[in-house]
């Protein structure tokens, strides 16, 4: 399930900006963020591509949505220029931006080479 995020529930879930300026992930679990907007085409395109990848990897992955017209704090502070953009969040590692429409491929091959690292490289240690 996508949740939608304000200012206030992204400092609480990813990342307290004023907190810290030094990246600080909160999340249990990896995460992708969209920075979108209702007018935005290829946002349109994006969300039931990211509807499909909250369900396929419901509890693995955290997917959640920013409206840039709504929360234009959060889009500033991540200097977002061009919508949508997505940030593409692993447990450990510094967060990654991809901007513009991308096909599911995409996110599949992020989600699975990026995002998920911890969860790959302990699978290869079981199986060595």
């Amino acid at each position: 399930m996508i949740e939608h995020l304000t200012a206030e529930t992204f400092k609480e879930k990813v990342f307290d900006y004023h907190e810290s300026e030094e990246w600080k992930f909160k999340g249990e679990k990896p995460a992708i963020v969209d920075f979108y907007a209702d007018w935005c085409a290829p946002c349109k395109m994006v969300a039931p591509i990211l509807e499909e990848l909250a369900k396929e990897y419901d509890g693995k992955v955290d997917v959640y949505k920013v409206d840039t017209e709504k929360e234009q704090e959060l889009a500033a502070i991540f200097g977002i220029r061009s919508i949508p953009s997505i940030l593409f969040i692993s447990k450990g590692g510094k967060p990654q931006m991809g901007t513009g429409a991308m096909p599911k491929e995409s996110f599949v091959q992020i989600i699975e080479t990026e995002l998920m690292v911890d969860e790959i490289n302990s699978g290869e240690i079981a199986e060595a």
